[in-house]
């Protein structure tokens, strides 16, 4: 495993980075427990906050830096990576705002005496993280733990080091103690023995469903709690009374948001029959307006991928689901450009029968469905193994409600697309994990909710 940067525009090298060796990981658990039992947990919560806080106000004070970091490493449009660094500043706010209130002691309505519950740290974590976010995903992990107490040892994407080593200078920066948030290059075999370290009291993980499965497998071997935030492959669901221009335009926007890198991006659009040719010509419109480029240009509407390797993937995965009896309906192959670009595509005709129908893409691939009724709209939206996000598009609010109750997911999201805010719960079901991030669930997760009784 090598982590380094490659710029996924320019398609250059421009830096490795050493593994960490066996014995430097052993210094770093041993110091992240240390600094856990003897300083960061024992802090008042006032103390911790006012960490959190400066982290927040740095990242706000240098958004472009961050943000350019993020660019360079995958690709990101300059814009959006500009925004993760503010909602990343958002989050951290909140946490360390809203944590007194989120651990405050939970009395308990007992007979006689006293009984109520603490909420305690537990300990060391371990968090395992994907470079499509490269901020935002370490911070759902950081903001909420770092508040409770725990400490934290973070494996970043082999992609993105670059920002893993910007994220835990933050918080050096912003005051917190050596140890309190480490980073470390390490093997998938190293993050292995992690895990089965005594000293690790929690895993989070964030990445693929084969990640997961791994990473779940290795945790519940060695009896620690664990949260997955895995794979998604959304459906947008258009129902009949629907304005059709403001379906368009958000179903183009959920889908190309993060160069359709992202768990949570519309994937899976299902239209009534009617609207169906009109949506296509639209939706198909929308995707040719898509100008690619350099990501720090402004002009530019289309990131690259990540990485040369996601781009051939997801050419494989096209290419099957044509063998298998899909269209091509836009797309469907790499731009004839430095880069790692993919033409936006648009897939139809995807039987149930086809690998397409049930596979996430995590690029800017779509797949356009046609459907005759709610009922079936709802069917074709559960006949996945995902079920991370879902959006609803409708007039008619309570109808879109009724339908939304139906979809097995995490979130649904109605006339709007699905998307992330510090205050609302991040996760999902079925084989897109389980255990939520953010908003006050986000706390309650790598907790010790600790019972004390008092004899009458």
């Amino acid at each position: 495993m090598l982590y380094q940067t490659i710029n996924p525009y320019t398609e250059h090298l421009v830096q490795t980075f050493p593994l960490h060796t066996d014995g430097e990981i052993e210094t770093i658990i041993a110091k992240a427990e240390t600094v856990y039992a003897t300083d960061w947990s024992r802090r008042p919560l006032a103390a911790r906050k006012a960490v959190v806080k400066k982290a927040a106000s740095i990242l706000r004070d240098d958004v472009e830096r961050y943000a350019k970091l993020s660019t360079l490493e995958m690709g990101k449009l300059f814009r959006e990576a500009r925004s993760e660094v503010g909602l990343c500043a958002d989050i951290l706010d909140y946490f360390a705002d809203n944590a007194d209130a989120f651990l405050a002691p939970e009395k308990l309505p007992v007979r006689n005496g006293e009984a109520f519950i603490e909420n305690a740290p537990l300990g060391v974590l371990f968090c395992i993280e994907p470079w499509n976010y490269p901020y935002y995903q370490l911070v759902r992990v950081a903001a909420p733990n770092l508040m409770l107490g725990n400490t934290i040892i973070c494996k970043h994407a082999p992609n993105v080091p670059k920002c893993a080593l910007a994220f835990e200078k933050l918080f050096l920066d912003a005051g917190a103690p050596e140890g309190t948030w480490t980073n470390v290059f390490a093997t998938n075999e190293q993050a292995a023995q992690i895990i089965a370290d005594g000293r690790i009291r929690g895993v989070a993980l964030t990445g693929s469903e084969r990640a997961g499965s791994a990473v779940a497998s290795e945790a519940g071997q060695a009896l620690k709690k664990s949260t997955m935030e895995l794979g998604g492959s959304d459906p947008f669901i258009v129902l009949d009374d629907a304005d059709l221009d403001t379906a368009v335009e958000l179903a183009v926007f959920g889908r190309m948001k993060n160069a359709g890198q992202t768990c949570i991006a519309a994937k899976r659009f299902i239209v009534p029959e009617s609207m169906a040719d009109a949506f296509l010509d639209g939706f198909k419109a929308g995707f040719e307006k898509l100008q690619p480029g350099d990501p720090m240009d402004p002009e530019t509407s289309l990131a690259p991928l990540c990485t040369d390797g996601a781009l051939n993937s997801v050419l494989n995965q096209i290419d099957t689901a044509v063998i298998r009896g899909a269209k091509v309906l836009l797309g469907g192959k790499k731009l004839d450009q430095r880069g790692f670009f993919l033409a936006p595509t648009i897939l139809v005709d995807v039987k149930p029968d086809n690998p397409a129908y049930r596979q996430e893409f995590f690029a800017p691939v779509a797949m356009v469905f046609r459907v005759k009724s709610d009922e079936e709209a709802v069917q074709l939206a559960n006949d996945s193994p995902f079920g991370l996000g879902a959006t609803v598009i409708a007039k008619d609010i309570e109808r879109a409600k009724r339908v939304a109750r139906q979809i097995e997911s995490g979130m649904v999201f109605i006339n709007e697309v699905t998307g992330t805010a510090a205050d609302l719960p991040f996760g999902g079901v079925k084989n897109s994990g389980y255990g939520r991030e953010l908003s006050h669930l986000g706390i309650g997760e790598f907790v010790n909710k600790k019972l004390i009784r008092v004899a009458a």
